[in-house]
């Protein structure tokens, strides 16, 4: 069975999945059938080190093919070539792809074109918006699965709608939820405000998508955005490299409370997060560890692939326009207990598992 990772948060999804179908687990499946981890290199991150892979028992890539950054047509067509190399010489049964990465759809179409299985971790997410690439990796990818492992009751309807036979979907939980409920000692918040020189009280932000940070112009508006909003709050931003140099050129360093940070590792992240009285993102993956975690999150986009997290954590969607209020609001209001999303429970890997067991043997 071949694992199909390019970005590290796919690790953090496959690694409850991968340690289920080997055994090391509570809950988890007695399987003896092969695995291995091909990370394509889509995205090099130089924290995807012994130390991340160690912290938070996630597994070692057993190849990886180094393709590298480069445009969506030149990135999926080089781990497509390096990936049915891989298929072909190792043969496996079934191929696990998760999330909506360029790495995702270009191991979804090999494995189909070999005629292996597929089976899609985080289907039938949804923003409905074809202008982000991640929404046409999402839709064709469940076109191709023969097991579409979703993360939310609403995706069971999406994949329906569009034609994926029900005997072909199973609503198993999130699997990145296990991953930060198994690790949630490691989070250390006040750890991270001694390292960095953190306040008390401050906001994190993120910001890396295409429509937010591409343009110069739309960049130079949400700078302004975020120096109003550190007029409330310090704002503690770990500048994704995607967006440094258009955001940096707007000047987002000219506020003595806006603190920059290189990229954070996973632990750091999340403890930062952990501690913030407001997060600020356009982040998939944001929008649920907030959620869990209980903090307000206010996604800077039109629209999201995850609407429960609106409907059941603490995300809401905002625009530049209003995102300055919404953090007012946010701040004076304070976190509340809210609902956790069904079968966010730290058990999603082995109940993928199961399935993958039984679809084998059958």
């Amino acid at each position: 069975m071949a694992h199909v990772l390019g970005a590290r948060p796919n690790f953090v999804k496959a690694a409850p999945v991968i340690a289920a179908l080997s055994g090391t687990r509570p809950g988890a499946v007695d399987a003896a059938r092969a695995q291995w981890v091909i990370h394509t290199g889509q995205h090099y991150d130089e924290r995807m080190s012994e130390v991340f892979f160690r912290d938070l028992g996630l597994p070692e890539p057993d190849v990886n093919l180094e393709v590298g950054s480069g445009s969506h047509a030149a990135q999926t067509a080089a781990i497509m070539v390096a990936l049915e190399k891989e298929f072909i010489e190792r043969s496996p049964e079934l191929v696990m792809v998760y999330g909506d990465v360029n790495s995702t759809i270009a191991a979804a179409l090999v494995a189909a074109k070999l005629r292996i299985p597929v089976a899609h971790v985080e289907a039938g997410l949804r923003s409905f918006d074809m202008t982000m690439p991640e929404e046409v990796n999402r839709r064709l990818v469940d076109q191709l699965s023969d097991l579409c492992f979703v993360t939310s009751p609403e995706a069971v309807g999406h994949l329906a709608a569009e034609g994926v036979a029900v005997e072909r979907i199973h609503f198993v939980g999130n699997p990145m939820i296990d991953t930060l409920l198994a690790h949630l000692d490691a989070f250390d918040t006040d750890a991270v405000r001694r390292a960095y020189d953190l306040p008390e009280r401050y906001a994190v932000a993120t910001l890396h998508r295409p429509a937010n940070v591409d343009d110069p112009e739309v960049a130079a508006g949400l700078v302004k955005r975020l120096h109003e909003i550190a007029e409330l709050v310090d704002v503690v931003m770990p500048v994704h490299p995607r967006g440094r140099k258009v955001l940096t050129d707007a000047g987002l360093d000219a506020h003595p409370r806006v603190r920059l940070l290189e990229p954070l590792g996973y632990v750091e992240f999340v403890a930062a997060v952990r501690g913030a009285a407001a997060v600020v993102t356009d982040s998939g993956g944001v929008q649920e560890e907030t959620t869990i975690l209980g903090v307000p999150c206010l996604t800077l986009r039109p629209n999201t692939e995850r609407p429960i997290t609106i409907t059941h954590g603490t995300n809401r969607l905002v625009t530049a326009d209003d995102v300055v209020p919404a953090v007012a609001e946010t701040l004076a209001a304070g976190r509340g207990d809210r609902e956790h999303p069904p079968l966010w429970d730290g058990h999603a890997g082995p109940r993928i598992a199961r399935v993958v067991e039984g679809w084998l043997g059958g």
